[in-house]
């Protein structure tokens, strides 16, 4: 995402917080989170909320510390006014919400980790949003080799050929280095994955060329270890060349840290975010 768009989405956020009177709480108010969070409908955004709740009980924390039914008064345009249900919702309320979100909405995915960050600074939420989108270009990549290695199965390939497709991918991809080689260059143990170390950029474009070996096999219907590997060789040799024409050469890029150090700070991270958020006041406040 985007450094301006991050800053002109934080300032719309910042905006929006309400403090408990007499602490330092902080509370959204549902009707303007929706905004915020790119719905349309209060009923839909409701429905995100009852989620949320669902998720805050089965995690054993009261639900009312976080989440307050309260109503307000609002104009009519024919100058009458009329009381709505509203929310009083904690920043791990909002929190719930995000998580319960489609994180392929801008807007959500920002969400996300701001929400879980304490702080209002901006790198440190830019810091987290980077973390989060490796850790899903990853998860993406694992789901495209499962595929892979599923269609080459029943293709007449065994493990051992799957990994051979593998590495002769990499290899293309890599301009003639191996995987073992591209271990060797990053510092990576043989016991752990090459993409686990590789940054977001990388990961995707292993990812882009998993995908169009998977789709041409199955349009294809390729059969047998020489064809798959020749098809997968040529799509890792695609992607090389467009990154190529950027300036772009995937052996050269630095190794990023450790995803599975990433994942252990997120849910660090999230495990701070009850405590951080504090509680509301135990009477039934209306906005």
């Amino acid at each position: 995402m985007d450094k301006n768009r991050i800053e002109m989405i934080r300032f719309q956020f910042d905006d929006s917080i309400h403090m408990v009177d007499g602490t330092d709480v902080e509370y959204w108010l549902a009707r303007e989170l929706m905004i915020l969070l790119g719905y349309e409908r209060w009923e839909n955004f409701e429905n995100a909320i009852c989620r949320a709740m669902d998720s805050c009980e089965a995690s054993g924390i009261s639900m009312s510390d976080h989440f307050r039914e309260i109503t307000k008064m609002v104009q009519l345009g024919s100058g009458a006014r009329r009381s709505v249900k509203d929310y009083m919702l904690t920043r791990y309320a909002c929190y719930l919400i995000a998580q319960n979100g489609d994180s392929k909405k801008e807007e959500i995915a920002f969400a996300q980790s701001y929400f879980a960050v304490q702080t209002r600074k901006q790198e440190l939420i830019e810091e987290r949003i980077s973390y989060i989108e490796r850790m899903e270009a990853r998860g993406r990549l694992r789901e495209s080799e499962k595929r892979l290695s599923q269609n080459i199965y029943e293709r007449g390939v065994d493990d051992a050929g799957f990994g051979r497709i593998r590495s002769k991918g990499d290899r293309a991809l890599f301009g003639g280095h191996t995987t073992q080689e591209m271990k060797g260059k990053l510092g990576i143990s043989d016991n752990r994955p090459l993409a686990d170390f590789l940054p977001t950029l990388t990961i995707a474009a292993k990812n882009l060329a998993t995908e169009m070996t998977n789709y041409n096999v199955e349009e294809k219907d390729l059969q047998g270890e020489n064809a798959i590997a020749a098809e997968h060789i040529q799509n890792n040799c695609s992607v090389r060349n467009m990154l190529g024409s950027r300036g772009i050469k995937p052996e050269e890029l630095p190794p990023s840290e450790d995803i599975k150090k990433l994942e252990r700070r997120v849910k660090s991270q999230e495990k701070k975010i009850v405590a951080q958020s504090g509680k509301l006041p135990v009477e039934n406040l209306k906005a």
